[in-house]
């Protein structure tokens, strides 16, 4: 079995696809860690999810816009109004479920056609059961965004699992300095982190210490990244602005 990672989806079906048929995943003995997001961005969510479903070892971590969409199947209210993106993932449901554009394009806190119920339930169920994170029999650690690298990682929250920057950000600062490279540290101690939520610089995974950054760029006009998490091989989609030229997602 390979283990294989794969960064920020962001309603990139054909990317998706790219991706699993160039690294020749298998859907039955191969596993695959999808960092978070797969919602908000192109309008393939519901596709997405469905070409997820079928791979039997899949270790889904939660994103912060998959926590948004979350709490819309919870509670028929989406907080950030479907914005950030969030049209993408609106117009893919609306259109599974033959309600295609019954919505409003502007204004905050309406009420669109779409309710919980055209939600499929093996859907309701991935991102129910989303985990904050995964750690391996290695030692390696896997989630979305980041933790305050201070802390006892285990003691942090959702905030910090799903939204936090600070991590990446201060591995990019201390890693362009001599001097201050001396003074990175993590409490707890991992043999390798990965992560996504913050867009790579050019678009290709990159590792700083030992934090493996997978988020390519497929949210806006990057690419969608697996890795082989064992031989560091990765295998990229076609930039997503040339997949979907018409559906630059939303801000």
């Amino acid at each position: 079995m390979r283990t294989l990672v794969m960064g920020d989806i962001h309603g990139g079906y054909k990317a998706l696809r790219q991706c699993l048929e160039r690294s020749e995943f298998d859907f039955k003995n191969d596993r695959l860690i999808q960092l978070g997001d797969i919602t908000d961005g192109y309008p393939d969510v519901y596709e997405c999810v469905e070409e997820l479903l079928k791979i039997e070892n899949l270790i889904a971590v939660k994103g912060n816009h998959d926590d948004w969409f979350a709490e819309f199947i919870r509670n028929e209210f989406h907080p950030y109004y479907w914005t950030y993106g969030g049209k993408g993932t609106l117009v893919s449901y609306l259109n599974n479920c033959g309600k295609t554009g019954r919505f409003f394009a502007t204004g905050s806190g309406y009420k669109t056609a779409l309710v919980a119920d055209d939600i499929p339930q093996t859907h309701k169920d991935l991102f129910r059961d989303q985990i904050l994170y995964y750690i391996d029999d290695k030692k390696r650690c896997f989630l979305h965004a980041g933790f305050k690298r201070d802390s006892p990682f285990k003691s942090q929250t959702i905030a910090e699992y799903c939204w936090d920057r600070q991590l990446w950000n201060d591995a990019l600062k201390y890693s362009s300095d001599a001097e201050l490279k001396k003074e990175f540290h993590i409490k707890t101690k991992f043999k390798e982190i990965y992560i996504g939520h913050t867009r790579t610089p050019k678009d290709k995974p990159l590792k700083l210490f030992n934090i493996v950054n997978m988020d390519t760029g497929a949210g806006h006009n990057g690419k969608l990244t697996i890795m082989d998490i064992d031989k560091k091989v990765f295998w990229q989609s076609d930039p997503l602005s040339e997949l979907y030229p018409e559906n630059f997602p939303d801000e």
